[in-house]
């Protein structure tokens, strides 16, 4: 049997919820070797255990989901997902990711050792996280551009663009942070995302704030970029052996990569311009067009944008075109295309 090209997507920050609590150990057991490296290294900056979080009594938001812990334990549940792969069914042809998915991205493709003895990519991973915890402002808010069938509401867009503008003129801070399918995430300080808030129509639980997220790709981060490069050298950073897809829908080559371009976008541009993930998902199904998209845990968020993005670009699969929700569920459970590692049913066509 041939293999299968397949575009890796990695998740961001708010993907280890309440319904992941024991995701690690549930799908890769208390010994793994990657778990064993990352309890050490967090035990000897003394922070709490990556296998403390995962095996927690219950879920807490405020200590699952700040950036000082859920950095570090989504990479752990995402990267050893992306090792269990069945590499004898797949040949993974690109890698993209949402926001902090950039860095697990880095990793999985090898331009951030993990197999090292100090673990790079949880080095860089763990700080940024920790980093944002203690040092971050502002913050996000996330609201839907497509209608009930996923399908783009240039009306919601349209209302988008007159609040950015119209607290531009205002002199707000309130910003894109990300271009998520069909959602758009806006960043910005107190009285910005107040702003937006006011203007924006509720729409079920939409405006929603996203908690413990600092204003990240937005200029109030400017002042993280020199302290996240005096703390992060650029030998941390190698060529990569897979082709990354970053937030701005440029693909970085195996062996062909300006460590010092790669460099300053990881610890510059990214940080306080908008990530369009979007733009990185189009790209990866245009210039590698995969047999499958497989999304890593923990969780299946990222699974809604990227459909988002397939119908947004009438993308055709088995012959029929993603039209609308509907018409992509239905597909879908015919011969799914996009593969959830989060997702029991689907996670068993990816892995050994």
């Amino acid at each position: 049997m041939s293999k299968q090209t397949a575009l890796i997507i990695a998740p961001g920050r708010g993907s280890y919820q309440n319904d992941e609590l024991g995701y690690f150990v549930k799908h890769h057991g208390r010994d793994h070797s990657l778990l064993k490296k990352l309890d050490e290294m967090r035990e000897g900056l003394d922070q709490i255990p990556i296998s403390d979080l995962d095996q927690a009594k219950r879920f807490t938001l405020s200590k699952h989901t700040n950036g000082e812990n859920a950095s570090l334990l989504i990479y752990a549940c995402a990267m050893a997902d992306f090792l269990a792969i069945d590499r004898e069914r797949y040949d993974i042809v690109a890698i993209a990711g949402n926001s902090m998915g950039w860095y697990l991205s880095l990793a999985c493709a090898g331009a951030l050792s993990v197999t090292s003895e100090e673990n790079r990519a949880a080095h860089l991973i763990n700080h940024m996280g920790t980093l944002m915890h203690k040092q971050g402002v502002g913050g996000q808010i996330i609201y839907p551009i497509v209608n009930d069938d996923w399908q783009p509401d240039h009306k919601k867009t349209a209302l988008i663009d007159e609040i950015l503008q119209e607290a531009a003129t205002k002199k707000l801070n309130l910003s894109i942070s990300i271009r998520l399918g069909g959602m758009i995430v806006l960043a910005g300080d107190k009285n910005g995302l107040a702003f937006a808030q006011s203007k924006l129509p509720q729409t079920g639980r939409y405006p929603m704030a996203l908690s413990f997220h600092a204003a990240f790709h937005s200029s109030l981060l400017d002042f993280v970029i020199p302290l996240a490069q005096e703390a992060l050298p650029i030998e941390l950073f190698s060529q990569p052996q897979i082709p990354m897809i970053d937030g701005r829908g440029n693909i970085w080559s195996p062996q062909a990569c300006s460590l010092e371009q790669l460099y300053d976008y990881t610890l510059g541009t990214q940080i306080n311009q908008t990530y369009d993930f979007t733009k990185s998902v189009e790209t990866g199904l245009k210039e590698f067009s995969p047999d499958k998209i497989i999304i890593l845990g923990p969780g299946a968020t990222m699974g809604p944008p990227v459909a988002q993005t397939l119908i947004a670009n009438q993308w055709r699969h088995k012959g029929q075109v993603f039209q609308g929700k509907k018409s992509f569920k239905t597909l879908q459970e015919k011969t799914p295309f996009i593969v959830s590692m989060g997702i029991e049913e689907q996670r068993k066509m990816v892995v050994s």
